[in-house]
């Protein structure tokens, strides 16, 4: 998570909400992202779906069974479809996001019986920080 954290920090600093993420296999780092939408100009530039980009260029496909990713922020509904879609091994993530958190807050499209894959899902991991930065981040915003 630390290393998710050092990412959204990156993402702050340029303006973007601070969400980072990384995946890893038996514990090495493959890919570290962070949102990029206002940069990008990209809705899709989550850095869930960067790094989940990123990681099957790595491994030469889009099965992601052996990764875990590593977020700050629960994924949102596009993100989460992209986990279930990518046969994702494990997610975990930091705070929960109660407007629009697909993996148990909201929705929970990772636990879902009717999709065709199920990812494993540890959450809270350093909520506190990840939330925090968040916080901080559109306070910061809402005072300009």
């Amino acid at each position: 998570m630390a290393l998710a954290l050092g990412q959204a920090r990156l993402a702050f600093d340029l303006g973007e909400v601070p969400v980072g993420a990384v995946t890893l296999v038996d514990g090495r780092v493959l890919a570290a992202r962070h949102n990029q939408r206002e940069g990008a100009g990209d809705p899709t530039a989550h850095a869930e779906m960067l790094v989940l980009r990123d990681t099957a260029n790595v491994l030469g496909g889009w099965r992601l069974s052996v990764v875990t990713l590593v977020v700050t922020l629960e994924p949102c509904p596009m993100c989460a479809g992209a986990l279930v879609a990518s046969r994702l091994g494990r997610l975990v993530y930091g705070a929960n996001d109660p407007r629009a958190g697909a993996c148990g807050t909201l929705y929970n499209l990772c636990a879902d019986p009717r999709l065709n894959h199920e990812v494993p899902v540890t959450s809270g991991i350093r909520s506190e920080e990840c939330s925090n930065l968040l916080t901080s981040f559109f306070a910061d915003r809402r005072a300009r």
